[in-house]
């Protein structure tokens, strides 16, 4: 193989019709190598002879790292690392980390008002029953909500955050939220329809909890027990971000309780869930597999971004969106 090329490693097990479409937007000059298998001993096989690595959800270990001898960048397929990247075995390989903003902001805002409006109309629920054969056309009445006239409290306010708030605004919602420094100017607050709040304030007089910020240790289980206790009785509480900010058995009470009235969770803190997740038995959560970003628009976006990226690495030029390790 003529050493221009560069051999390009996908660190998920995908379908073939995945790999094509990474396949169809990757550039001349580059190979891609996928794997056939989901086991860690294949992985090791395989990242030996790559130059370049994506991670997606499938964590790159230190065990993996150190198989990768030829390895010289690292990308994510997104933008939430922390829990997916072992980045002290990197930075002791002075090997560098990029991140992929482009192609989530869309489809992980629509999620998020999915999500909003199937825990509020019950749909798995209905849908679930229709199929029994039963015909609920009265009994959701007294539980089902609009979205209009909603107050929406959002816990960080990037471009998720953001993008959220305006389509949530199109459905007639207001809406406060909680960052840790300013992040809207006045003008900007009004034309999404918002206002700053302290995040006490968003706890308690929101209607719909949204959660929009990045994985860290000093975030884990910012939604516990307490804060949901503080919540607004019959709220619901929305995740697309990550599990670890939510404490499950916590939420299962408040829900079991019914001081919330439903929740909305794409992300676990144990991904898939274990069968024996409380949340798994609840009619008034809406559960998906961490598909916010899932579509195909955002993964082509994604990848075409991703090959950008290393081909200004191979050029000398610097790259986009670098982890400070």
């Amino acid at each position: 193989m003529p050493d221009s090329v560069h051999i390009v490693y996908y660190n998920s097990y995908a379908s073939e019709e995945v790999y094509n479409m990474i396949s169809e937007v990757m550039p001349p000059g580059m190979q891609l190598l996928t794997l056939e298998r989901d086991d860690e001993k294949h992985r090791l096989e395989k990242i030996s002879s790559a130059h370049v690595a994506i991670v997606a959800a499938t964590p790159l270990t230190r065990r993996i790292i150190d198989a990768a001898k030829r390895l010289e960048l690292v990308h994510h397929q997104g933008v939430g690392y922390q829990d997916t990247v072992d980045t002290e075995a990197l930075k002791q390989r002075g090997i560098p980390l990029a991140l992929t903003p482009e192609g989530t902001t869309t489809p992980v805002a629509e999620m998020a008002i999915l999500l909003m409006l199937a825990v509020y109309r019950r749909l798995p629920y209905a849908d679930a029953e229709l199929r029994r054969g039963r015909w609920h056309i009265n009994a959701l009445r007294p539980v089902s909500r609009n979205l209009n006239g909603r107050m929406i409290g959002y816990i960080a306010m990037g471009r998720i955050g953001q993008a959220t708030a305006a389509l949530a605004r199109a459905f007639g919602a207001t809406g406060i939220y909680y960052d840790t420094a300013p992040v809207l100017s006045p003008q900007e607050a009004t034309a999404l329809n918002l206002q700053a709040a302290s995040f006490d304030e968003v706890i308690e007089q929101a209607d719909i909890v949204t959660l929009h910020i990045p994985p860290s240790p000093e975030v884990r289980y910012m939604i516990g027990k307490d804060v949901l206790a503080r919540m607004k009785p019959g709220a619901i509480l929305i995740n697309t971000a990550r599990g670890m900010l939510v404490d499950e058995y916590a939420l299962f009470e408040a829900l079991r309780s019914g001081h919330l009235s439903g929740a909305g969770l794409d992300v676990f803190e144990t991904e898939p869930p274990r069968p024996d997740n409380p949340l798994l038995t609840l009619p008034n959560v809406v559960l998906t597999p961490h598909i916010s970003g899932g579509t195909r628009d955002a993964f082509q976006t994604k990848m075409k971004a991703i090959f950008e990226n290393i081909h200004r690495f191979y050029s000398g030029q610097p790259l986009k969106n670098p982890v400070s390790m």
